[in-house]
């Protein structure tokens, strides 16, 4: 029977394994749609930026409650993960705590600190459920969210506490056999919560309380090579792609736009002629984005990288004031387009013209106009996302590929282009003012 369970265990551990891969390596290749960017730099302040703001969450501690909550919930993610190695091994090897004879007495003081997480992990998640759908906090109320997307994150967070109850209940049923004084089960003394539970299981019969622990076991161990293979298809992927992101967040000063070479050597060419290459020969490059070939692999990365918190769209001036921009859009629009190209990629072989861009049939004009450049979904989002990167480049297709821009700006580009200046003043007479003081 023990053999057979262990048989069991490894299949169900290469399974997940295999079709986490299966689908990472698909986003991967999704994520490589973009055409390249070399984001090379100071790798100090890159493991810096890892260290704040992926793995301290340095910006949700502007919130200091909600940050701490938050906090809780991924240390208990990362760190009773710890736990789940443990269980791997047991299933591999049909043993029980393998790591209790090694670690010692060590061994209860990691299972205590494991169980008070939990319990933080627990109660923070059912705030989070709480200020989701009783509180129903604005941004959480959004549109953009309606659907799957609420459905989602409300799923995660019932999946952790029940993930976390689980944990607590095979504990418990463990130390009250500890306490039975069951061969299988050898005392390791009592644990911080499971301890105080256990007692109250110990009237239950060996057979009865060995079922609980073994089913709490399976459960638990099921549920988060689940939870694994669910990520990809989630908002929640952040938790892995938060540490890549931050590395290769932009160490630019905010604010400052990347100047096009193609437009500077167009510039160039008008200024000095005979710089200009002979017989019209250099090819006239595309200018912005359409779609998403057009974008960086790293703009597209911030897309799956996306929490849908909607920090960016709370702190956005233009939403704020009624307008149709909606940096969380942005990006869920985004890695939309990037799952129907890969639908569409599947089914072709190669991708098949669809008829279809990022710009106009997910987001719109009136959308990328309203953008003031101000950086304040930028400096909102704690996983280093830049969303303005991604409307500055669609809104320069706009402007220069299909020459669609309101009229006030088509005024203000042909006086820089003939006067250049914003204004429609000479430059010969630009110090005209100065002969009336």
């Amino acid at each position: 029977m023990e053999m057979i369970q262990q048989i069991l265990f490894i299949l169900l551990t290469a399974v997940a394994i295999v079709l986490f891969a299966k689908k990472a390596k698909e986003i991967y290749s999704n994520i490589n749609l973009g055409h390249d960017e070399d984001l090379s730099g100071d790798s100090g302040k890159q493991w810096r930026n890892v260290l704040l703001l992926a793995l301290g969450q340095k910006k949700m501690f502007r919130y200091p409650l909600v940050g701490m909550m938050h906090f809780v919930i991924y240390a208990g993610f990362i760190i009773i993960n710890i736990e789940v190695l443990e269980i791997v091994l047991d299933g591999v090897f049909g043993t029980h705590r393998m790591f209790a004879n090694p670690l010692g007495g060590f061994y209860t003081f990691v299972i205590d600190f494991f169980e008070i997480l939990a319990i933080g992990v627990l109660l923070a998640c059912v705030v989070f459920l709480i200020r989701r759908n009783v509180l129903k906090l604005k941004r959480f109320m959004k549109h953009e969210l309606d659907g799957w997307p609420r459905t989602d994150a409300n799923l995660i967070l019932i999946t952790e506490i029940i993930l976390m109850s689980l944990f607590l209940t095979m504990n418990s049923a463990d130390r009250a056999l500890q306490l039975q004084g069951n061969p299988h089960y050898l005392d390791h003394g009592n644990f911080i919560l499971s301890g105080l539970l256990a007692p109250s299981l110990q009237n239950l019969s060996s057979l009865s309380l060995t079922g609980i622990e073994r089913t709490c076991w399976w459960l638990h161990i099921t549920g988060i090579f689940a939870f694994l293979n669910y990520l990809p298809y989630s908002k929640h992927f952040h938790i892995l792609l938060a540490f890549p992101n931050a590395y290769y967040k932009s160490l630019e000063p905010k604010g400052k736009m990347e100047n096009m070479e193609s437009v500077e050597k167009e510039v160039q060419y008008m200024f000095k002629p005979e710089l200009a290459p002979a017989n019209g020969e250099a090819q006239t490059p595309k200018f912005g984005a359409k779609d998403i070939f057009d974008l960086s692999w790293k703009n597209l990365l911030d897309a799956y990288t996306c929490t849908e918190c909607g920090r960016c769209t709370a702190a956005c001036p233009a939403n704020i004031t009624g307008k149709l921009l909606n940096p969380r859009k942005i990006m869920m629009d985004t890695r939309d387009r990037m799952e129907e190209v890969r639908k569409n990629i599947k089914i072709n072989g190669s991708f098949k013209d669809d008829s279809k861009t990022l710009l106009h049939n997910y987001i719109t004009t009136e959308e990328l106009r309203a953008c003031t450049s101000c950086n304040a979904c930028v400096e909102e989002c704690p996983v280093s996302i830049s969303p303005l990167d991604i409307i500055f480049e669609l809104r320069r297709s706009l402007v220069m590929e299909e020459s669609n821009a309101p009229a006030e700006w088509n005024t203000m580009f042909s006086n820089i282009e003939n006067n250049f200046a914003p204004w429609k003043f000479s430059p010969d007479e630009r110090d005209k003012w100065t002969s009336e003081l």
